[in-house]
């Protein structure tokens, strides 16, 4: 097939759901963008065909189309058509391990061990755990990749009496090592924000020096309501988003 032909994506609708149908469409396309079967410069239907091969209207096919153009997955070049564009990570703004929302989507995770230390734990870092300051804490700092590519950059402190040994680390992500010990995460407060990066930080993300980089900051707590892990996190702003959704009162 050329590069430049489009592609058919099989797409199955549920006529009776009361899913809109251009929402069902957009799912599925944008499953086929996360998972890879549509790769970056793929060129998709025009809405005329996809509407006529999936027998809905045409302001359906081109609404769901749109959505992901405003979601910066699809890009519309005149003398072109529709194409998918440098494939990005995003992720809910939900209870989740990066780890395991890369493996769902068939993207490849895949870690780098930058630092695994352990020490007293600061006023700080001892308050945000409702730990002892001085307490004996594990300091990780890891590079997360997708398909070899750098995502992110992940800091996180936890109390040592259960901190996943390094060869962990390497292997799965930091929530499955601690689901192994019997710790379940049940809830998390994070903050979300933004800053230019700083120290290494460019360098690890494969960027020029001073890029925009997106972070968070989550304290999750087990069924217990007790701190378990505070993790501050960079993330490389030009592969990946956060997706949240809202709803009015």
């Amino acid at each position: 097939m050329s590069r430049m032909s489009a592609i058919e994506i099989d797409v199955e609708l549920d006529r009776l759901s009361p899913v809109p149908l251009y929402f069902q469409l957009e799912q599925a396309l944008e499953q086929a963008i996360v998972s890879g079967r549509l790769q970056p410069g793929d060129r998709i239907e025009n809405e005329v065909d996809l509407a006529k091969r999936l027998n809905m209207s045409r302001p359906t096919a081109r609404q769901a189309i749109q959505s992901l153009v405003d979601k910066g997955l699809l890009v519309r070049k005149r003398g072109v058509g529709t194409q998918v564009v440098r494939n990005e990570v995003h992720r809910a703004v939900e209870l989740t391990s990066l780890y395991e929302d890369l493996a769902d989507v068939g993207r490849m995770p895949t870690t780098e061990l930058l630092d695994y230390r352990l020490g007293p734990a600061e006023d700080e870092i001892a308050d945000e755990l409702g730990i002892e300051p001085g307490a004996s804490i594990v300091e990780m700092r890891r590079l997360r990749l997708a398909d070899d590519e750098p995502i992110a950059i992940l800091t996180n402190y936890l109390p040592a009496d259960f901190a996943p040994a390094p060869d962990e680390l390497r292997q799965k992500g930091l929530y499955q090592g601690l689901r192994s010990r019997g710790i379940t995460i049940q809830l998390a407060r994070q903050r979300i924000g933004a800053r230019l990066a700083e120290g290494d930080e460019s360098r690890l993300l494969n960027e020029d020096a001073g890029c925009a980089v997106l972070t968070m900051q989550r304290v999750a707590f087990d069924e217990m309501g007790k701190a378990v892990e505070l993790g501050r996190h960079v993330y490389r702003s030009s592969l990946y988003f956060f997706d949240v959704s809202v709803q009015s009162r």
